[in-house]
């Protein structure tokens, strides 16, 4: 979302971000000056025993609730806000009749384990119906054989609203740019996404491996506030959350990189020419098909939590990636936010 509001707002677009309070601040250290709106959507949390398309399942009943409180609270906002465009990230109620509105997704097929996959062309059905229900769904990748997903947006039937807008990063703009030499110091970086409790159970993990031993390993945990805490235990630095700025610094200087194998950090790991060793969340089948299908494809590597033990075999954080990529996503995202106002200017 938010190279999508850098990319809307270089486009004189008036923005205003709606989101539970865990990401405002994220959004509002992001994009200063715009105006915010507490507007969560649906948090399924994690287990510690269960796979999550299991707790998922537990949680149904919730999820459609939540689909139905968020479409007609949609309705107050827009009236209230006059708004004209609704942009949201796999939300599923977020469509409105009267407004142009736009659905985000990278993964219009929900990848099942394998004694369940018979069942994922329903599962397409059934999301195929929700894409119809908005304007235009855009697909963060891109259409051909150069892409990230794989099968969870080639391959499959989609509907004629869906759109490839190629990869997007928060790394991409110009005010991002980085210092010729950056962070000086040796050390490997970790960063940490997704919710509680895999997180810290990660982190843990991580800790014990590396807090003895060189070079230096930096924990990215990305908890946004007002104020960056910063811990450091043995060899290990811990920073609550870093600006874009110094984030991609301390990327792009490390000796290796550690993350999960959720899609925004690919893409902005991609970005900026960098690949990593990709740990996807226990029982998240969407992480641990990405990290199956990028590592095959040589482009990361990936272990299990489960095999970090007595230590980790880590490669290097430099990657060749095709300066199309990077043209190519561009193009795309011009395209289709041209598109999108085009067509928003007609219905009125």
């Amino acid at each position: 979302m938010i190279p999508l509001a850098y990319k809307l707002r270089e486009m004189n677009n008036n923005i205003i971000i709606g989101s539970g309070k865990e990401h405002l601040s994220l959004f509002q250290n992001e994009l200063t000056g715009l105006s915010y709106i507490d507007f969560p959507g649906f948090r399924p949390g994690y287990s510690r025993f269960l796979p999550q398309y299991l707790s998922l399942l537990f949680k149904t009943p919730g999820l459609l609730y939540h689909i139905i409180l968020e479409h007609f609270r949609l309705k107050s906002i827009i009236r209230e806000h006059a708004i004209d465009i609704v942009v949201s990230d796999n939300r599923f109620g977020l469509w409105n009749n009267k407004v142009t509105s736009v659905y985000v997704t990278h993964m219009p097929l929900i990848p099942l384990p394998k004694l369940l996959r018979f069942l994922e062309p329903f599962g397409v059905f059934l999301h195929r119906l929700i894409i119809k229900k908005y304007t235009h769904c855009f697909i963060p990748d891109l259409p051909g054989d150069l892409n990230l997903s794989g099968r969870l947006s080639h391959g499959i039937k989609l509907p004629d609203n869906v759109r490839y807008i190629g990869i997007l990063s928060k790394f991409n703009f110009p005010e991002q740019s980085l210092n010729e030499n950056p962070s000086k110091f040796h050390h490997n970086t970790v960063i940490l996404s997704g919710p509680e409790p895999q997180r810290e159970i990660l982190k843990q993990k991580l800790v014990t491996l590396f807090k003895d031993k060189e070079p230096i390993t930096v924990i990215l945990e990305g908890k946004p506030g007002k104020k960056v805490e910063i811990v450091r235990t043995g060899n290990i630095v811990l920073y609550s959350h870093l600006s874009t700025f110094r984030m991609k610094e301390m990327i792009k200087g490390s000796v290796n990189i550690i993350t999960r194998s959720g899609y925004t950090t690919i893409m902005e790991l991609v970005s900026l020419n960098c690949t990593a060793l990709l740990i996807p969340t226990p029982g998240q089948t969407e992480q641990e098909y990405l990290a199956e299908y990028l590592s095959d494809k040589r482009l990361f590597y990936s272990i299990s939590q489960n095999e970090i033990k007595t230590g980790i075999s880590l490669g290097s954080d430099k990657a060749v990636w095709s300066d199309e990529i990077i043209r190519q996503s561009s193009i795309l995202l011009t395209e289709a936010l041209k598109e999108l106002l085009e067509k928003h200017h007609k219905k009125d």
